[in-house]
């Protein structure tokens, strides 16, 4: 019988953690977590990881395993939750996805290109430089060396521009040529599911869910993680922020404020890239019978 991956996705704060616990619990199988910051275990509440209790209720891979010392990437993301997918079609039908991070799901979906990993000497040696001779230098050697990859990455995120440059001195090749962006054949079939809210309602929902953070301790976390602030796990909203208040820069009110601007901003990001996927069927989280109903549908294993 053709194997399902059930893929449950959505912008964060859209309401994903409930229907994948109904729906993992109903079909008895585990959720395959797809967010690239709920992975590492420092990372608690400022990711909204699945606490202890849902947990308990579901078993679920990819939360909590690595720590954010260790390096991680899509593409050993797509080999590792491929090897997850697989031995869950050993006991069942059907496997579950679900998550909010965009790579990771299409790594899983549709392949990622293999990109080398890097060296800790060329990674701190592109560090320090960053820091010397500033983001500009380092845009006009990526235009010099990797003239494609400096038309269409984003000229703004001194990360991407690191990254390609310590693709360029760990393998003396241009990062550009090791994309060749073609889709790989999965086989299994693979539905998508996209959960949507109206925008306003969304962001009142992303405003809460920092307040809420902020009041089971996300300051605290930022400061445990504070002497670690430049890895690369930590360059993500809600830390970020908070590290400028811990160096005196910011006050707390403020890097609020900022961490919800931020989240929303994120969250339309991934809305933007959801809906150039012609194989997402749309729902609101509370159309629960439709959603049942297509879930139904699709699989082969029963879900009441």
């Amino acid at each position: 019988m053709r194997k399902t991956l059930l893929v449950i996705l959505g912008p964060t704060a859209v309401g994903k953690t409930d229907l994948c616990l109904s729906v993992a619990e109903e079909l008895g199988i585990p959720v395959i977590n797809a967010d690239s910051r709920q992975i590492y275990k420092e990372m608690v509440i400022g990711t909204a990881a699945p606490t202890q209790e849902q947990q308990k209720r579901v078993q679920h891979f990819f939360v909590g395993t690595l720590s954010v010392k260790d390096y991680y990437s899509a593409a050993r993301y797509e080999s590792d939750a491929l090897e997850v997918i697989n031995k869950q079609f050993e006991t069942s039908d059907t496997a579950l996805l679900s998550g909010g991070s965009m790579l990771y799901i299409d790594a899983v979906c549709n392949g990622i290109d293999d990109i080398p990993t890097v060296d800790e000497i060329t990674r701190q040696e592109l560090k320090r430089r960053l820091n010397q001779d500033g983001l500009d230098t380092l845009r006009k050697e990526l235009r010099l060396i990797d003239p494609q990859t400096y038309a269409r990455i984003d000229l703004k995120n001194p990360r991407r521009i690191v990254h390609a440059l310590e693709i360029y001195y760990c393998t003396g090749k241009p990062y550009s040529s090791f994309l060749n962006h073609s889709k790989k054949t999965r086989p299994f079939d693979i539905v998508k599911i996209g959960l949507q809210r109206e925008r306003a309602d969304l962001f009142s929902r992303i405003n809460q869910r920092v307040d809420s953070m902020m009041a089971q301790g996300l300051p605290a976390e930022a400061q445990t993680l504070y002497p670690m602030r430049e890895l690369n796990a930590l360059q993500t909203v809600g830390y970020t922020e908070l590290f400028h208040v811990i160096d005196g820069d910011w006050t707390e009110d403020f890097a609020v404020e900022k961490i919800k601007r931020n989240t929303r901003v994120y969250a339309k990001k991934q809305m933007t890239w959801f809906a150039k996927d012609n194989q997402i069927e749309w729902f609101h989280p509370e159309e629960d019978k439709l959603l049942r109903q297509y879930i139904q549908d699709q699989l082969a294993s029963p879900i009441s």
